[in-house]
């Protein structure tokens, strides 16, 4: 007779996320794993497989939440203009604040995994198009209403900008001070 299980999935993604986040993939071992879970590691490997599974699902569900929550963002956005600013400011809190200087988990997971890990490769290619297309769409209304120049090309913006909220990411993480991060934020966003 099969046990049921007695933990949230959710939660222990969630769990797994910060984990992974923290350390990186390659700075956890297994008993890190077992030790931040709070499981055993059989419930581990009967839920997820292994650890590379558990840090994939961990990594979707990351980009889930936040390719969501910038779709509402959007969405919900009276000024593109404002969107886009609050865009590259809201990083500025979380990269400076974060005692671990994190960075970002789906970039982090670019950086060290991506060149190694066809799989991973391909997740981080689906979370840079998918953001790119949510700021390419932002871009494009702005533009019909007038409100963002459309002398350039939207999709070019819409590039230039993921590269600079991910390099503002890294940059951050590799300790850069406030003054850099909000020069770089003024640069980018003179595109408009």
């Amino acid at each position: 007779m099969a046990r049921t299980k007695e933990f949230d999935t959710d939660e222990v993604l969630n769990k797994a996320i910060d984990l992974f986040w923290d350390k990186g993939y390659n700075g956890c071992s297994m008993q890190d794993v077992v030790d931040g879970l709070g499981l055993s590691r059989s419930s581990i490997y009967e839920t997820f497989g292994d650890k590379r599974q558990l840090f994939l699902d961990a990594l979707k569900k990351y980009q889930r939440e936040s390719m969501a929550a910038m779709e509402a963002t959007v969405n919900a956005a009276t000024s593109i203009r404002q969107f886009l600013t609050g865009a590259f400011e809201s990083i500025l809190p979380t990269c400076l604040e974060d005692p671990l200087q994190r960075g970002c988990f789906m970039v982090n997971s670019a950086v060290e995994l991506a060149p190694h890990d066809p799989e991973i490769a391909s997740l981080v290619k689906s979370n840079r198009q998918q953001v790119e297309d949510i700021l390419y769409k932002a871009i494009k209304k702005g533009q019909k209403s007038g409100e963002i120049s459309a002398t350039l090309d939207a999709r070019a913006i819409a590039r230039f900008f993921y590269t600079n909220l991910s390099g503002i990411r890294v940059t951050a993480k590799a300790g850069a001070d406030r003054k850099t991060l909000e020069d770089i934020i003024k640069v980018a966003l003179s595109v408009l």
